[in-house]
């Protein structure tokens, strides 16, 4: 009788070790005590054991009733029972810690501390926001991106079987351009099974501004991804390096060569155990190789685009707005209190990606009182007093302009046009497609323009607040210029024919609209033509004569 005590023993302690590794193993629990994963891993293992053990230490005895069972049980040994009630005291012990961790952690004991954790600058937007060329503007939001994503994959005849494209889609700065990137993964687990060996073939890279999109197939091909499995996952793949990091979502990007690296924040507790979160350090993983670096954050390299997510500097911002007079004030009086509107862009700016945001105070729907820039390296916050439209309802605004049309407006980006701050947005079909654009004057914003280019809508818009006396800046004077073709490329543009052309003696190439110019067909090399144009970069925007 004592053996067979012994093995049901053994068998138990065996049991929790192996529900121990096999929870570890999948759900991959930082070992940290700030980590609510970890201590979530705690009380269930303490709770599995305490089953356990009450399974193997009770004996019982069902009597039938009437209308239930009552159930009389009894610990066969003392020893039995000391340990069922030190396992049943631990996990008690473990909840109360993580609930009291987390009402000790939060923003209603600790509102000063929160408000402090992000320093917001106020600045002028004429002196930061400066008016860019417009083969720098991202004309797509993400949803358009896939799009085009997915349809260039479809054309991948020897990959398109076995290969998909994530959802990622992570907005960076490439070469000093805008771009999306978004890695293949694994179709299914019989394709990875088939496929393991070779790796992942490349990833999707979409120009922003010139909607042009490919599939950019690597010569050493991706071995660490998140349709990866085993020691190849690339969550189980950090775990098992860095056990105690508790890392925020990982995100996908290249370096100025285009090998992709998987980029892993990893979270810093700044008040009490689960509270205040930022980031800390991060952790570099080439997705070829697996090798892992890992930098302060103030440490991490240039290229790197994507350190803090949007989600957590838009948290963080609202801290600061709303908890300037304590928690209460920012439930109930509400004095002061400012919070970030609904949906966010991003914007190049200083070869860094900003988050843009509007800014409203809290119980206003209907205008912002400003806006935010928050860089997703640095975490550097910059605030601009501008008044005017919220998002949401300058996105009605230019949808009203197309109503006939059924187009929908892209989330805004913010530009300079003419000195005024100016929404600038897409409008898309039913397809996804971008067909036109709008600018919308943030201050004044009865005022929105609408043109099949950018050109187009530039002009319209110049035009309009010029007609109105808000233009702070004249419009670009014409130019005229004659002389012999030197060179003539054909190129499609936001899904229009242009030509482009070099003239004898001319550094600026010259860009012609067959849409709006059809004659523009009849010259060819060599013949001259006389052009009326505008200032540009890379090219100069004109018209026949």
């Amino acid at each position: 009788m004592h053996i067979k005590n012994i093995l049901k023993a053994v068998a138990g302690v065996i049991s929790v070790f192996l529900f121990i590794a096999a929870y570890y193993y999948f759900a991959l629990p930082a070992v940290n005590i700030h980590s609510p994963g970890f201590w979530q891993f705690v009380i269930i293992v303490l709770a599995v054991a305490t089953m356990i053990a009450a399974a193997m230490g009770l004996k019982g005895e069902a009597k039938p009733q009437m209308h239930s069972f009552s159930v009389k049980m009894e610990f066969k040994t003392l020893k039995n029972k000391i340990i069922f009630r030190v396992l049943l005291g631990l996990t008690v012990l473990a909840l109360a810690i993580f609930l009291a961790g987390s009402i000790a952690s939060s923003p209603i004991v600790n509102a000063a501390r929160y408000q402090k954790l992000m320093s917001v600058e106020t600045r002028s937007f004429t002196q930061d926001i400066k008016e860019v060329s417009y083969d720098q503007i991202p004309m797509l939001d993400k949803d358009s991106a896939a799009t085009i994503g997915n349809r260039v994959m479809g054309t991948m005849v020897d990959m398109v079987s076995q290969f998909e494209v994530s959802s990622m889609y992570s907005q960076i700065n490439y070469q000093d351009r805008p771009v999306r990137v978004s890695p293949l993964q694994y179709g299914s687990l019989v394709k990875w099974f088939t496929n393991r060996a070779e790796g992942i073939p490349g990833y999707i890279r979409i120009d922003m501004a010139t909607q042009r999109a490919e599939c950019v197939r690597l010569e050493e091909r991706i071995k660490y991804s998140t349709s990866d499995h085993f020691g190849r996952n690339i969550y189980r793949h950090l775990r098992f390096a860095y056990p105690a990091y508790i890392f925020d979502d990982i995100r996908f990007e290249i370096d100025e060569q285009g090998t992709p690296y998987w980029i892993c924040p990893v979270k810093k507790y700044n008040i009490g155990l689960f509270g205040g979160v930022t980031i800390g350090r991060v952790v570099l993983c080439n997705a070829v190789t697996g090798k892992l670096e890992d930098y302060a954050v103030d440490e991490v390299p240039q290229w790197v685009d994507k350190v803090y997510s949007a989600e957590m500097l838009i948290k963080l911002y609202d801290y600061n707005g709303t908890l300037k007079h304590g928690y209460l004030n920012s439930v109930l009086g509400q004095k002061d209190c400012l919070q970030t509107t609904d949906g966010y862009n991003y914007i190049a700016l200083e070869d860094d990606v900003w988050v843009y945001t509007g800014i409203t105070s809290v119980g206003q729907d209907e205008s912002n009182v400003g806006f935010v820039l928050m860089n997703q390296r640095t975490m550097e916050t910059r605030y601009y007093e501008v008044s005017g439209a919220e998002e949401y309802s300058a996105m009605s605004s230019a949808e009203g302009k197309v109503q006939h049309l059924g187009y929908t407006a892209t989330f805004p980006l913010l530009l300079n046009v003419g000195g005024q701050p100016t929404y600038f947005m897409a409008l898309k079909d039913s397809a996804g497609l971008v067909k036109s654009y709008a600018m919308l004057n943030i201050e004044k914003y009865q005022m929105v323009a609408i043109g099949d280019s950018v050109s187009q809508c530039e002009d319209n818009y110049l035009q309009l607040m010029s007609d109105n006396g808000v233009l702070t800046q004249k419009p670009q004077e014409d130019k005229q210029i004659s002389g012999v073709i030197q060179k003539m490329v054909p190129a499609v543009v936001d899904g229009n024919s242009h030509y482009y052309m070099l003239l004898e003696g001319q550094k600026d190439v010259f860009d012609v609209s067959v849409v709006e110019y059809p004659q523009i067909i009849r010259y060819s090399e060599g013949d001259t033509v006389r052009l009326i144009y505008e200032d540009g970069t890379p090219v100069c925007p004109a018209r026949l004569e």
